[in-house]
């Protein structure tokens, strides 16, 4: 791993004002141009920035740079560290402790049928499993499909609720946006449902707005109705 300067900026305004060293050696060491520096020797440049020292850093030793001042033509080595901080590892599936191994299938029926919208690489990358695991999942060929239940991943402790959300707001993200003609179906709808609620209200209004007099008056004519049946039986 290449070493990298700390605060390149910060250490060139140190150099310069502490150091004889040509504007080129701070330039090249601290992946700056050479006017760049010179505006920064002028004070046009960096002027709220404060200097870094690279000595207490550990980044360079008072000989090297003796040395790159006495010869102009010597470019500038940074100090091998005393610390190895260890490169980051590519980002792949996630790691599944073998302890909730058995529980990951659960988790994928929760996601397929919760999060349908996922695809199968972001449903990887939640619970570490494989494509044709979660194919087999979702077409309900898998060897144990009969005794799945769905779980929800987080409960599990299989992923995170900030990755979930992250997966889920990519996928919105990348939806594709509805048609014309959808838009249109879905106007229709809507104004089909209202038409048929503005109707249910309208008709309950009625019922509500009904006076006494009307009640009693309907209640009589059920009860002569009544009365009539009786006497034509009793015929």
């Amino acid at each position: 791993m290449a070493q990298k300067l700390l605060m390149p900026k910060a250490t060139a305004v140190w150099l310069v004002d502490n150091t004889a060293l040509s504007f080129d050696q701070i330039a090249e060491l601290c992946k700056l141009h050479p006017l760049e520096v010179k505006a920064i020797a002028d004070g046009e440049s960096a002027q709220g920035i404060k200097g870094l020292d690279p000595i207490s850093t550990g980044q360079l030793s008072r000989d090297e740079i003796a040395r790159a001042e006495n010869n102009p033509n010597h470019k500038l080595k940074l100090s091998e560290p005393k610390v190895r901080v260890p490169e980051s590892k590519r980002k792949g599936p996630r790691y599944t402790p073998v302890s909730k191994r058995q529980d990951r299938p659960n988790a994928i029926l929760w996601l397929v049928r919760n999060h349908p919208e996922l695809k199968d690489a972001q449903i990887s990358r939640l619970v570490g499993t494989t494509k044709s695991t979660i194919e087999q999942i979702r077409d309900r060929t898998h060897w144990n499909s009969a005794n799945l239940t769905p779980m929800d991943p987080v409960t599990l402790g299989l992923c995170s609720q900030i990755d979930l959300d992250l997966e889920v707001e990519k996928s919105a993200k990348d939806r594709p946006l509805p048609s014309a003609e959808e838009l249109d179906n879905a106007r229709l709808a809507s104004a089909s449902e209202m038409e048929s609620l503005g109707d249910s209200v309208n008709a309950s209004q009625e019922d509500k707005g009904m006076s006494a007099d009307e009640v009693f008056s309907r209640f009589a004519s059920l009860n002569n109705e009544g009365n009539e049946d009786e006497d034509d039986d009793n015929r």
